[in-house]
């Protein structure tokens, strides 16, 4: 199964390694699609695959540890 999620970090988060850990811990392949990091923010789109089950922990742990997460669907064209 394939989930696309829009994440956005908060500053303390940018430079952690959250999307590794998430993707090691709960079996799920991350492809980056988009993204935007600054000093303050860092903003993803991420096409996440692998079981629902795995999918839907794998977000639970990404909004445990302070990421916004939303569902996006398909590209963004700017």
């Amino acid at each position: 199964m394939k989930k696309r999620v829009k994440l956005t970090f908060p500053q303390q988060l940018i430079k952690e390694p959250v999307i590794f850990t998430m993707a090691k811990e709960f079996s799920i392949m991350p492809n980056i699609r988009r993204a935007k990091v600054t000093e303050t923010v860092g903003e993803m789109v991420l096409e996440l695959e692998g079981a629902e089950a795995d999918l839907d922990k794998g977000i639970k742990y990404l909004k445990e540890q302070g990421i916004i997460v939303e569902l996006a669907e398909g590209d963004v064209v700017e």
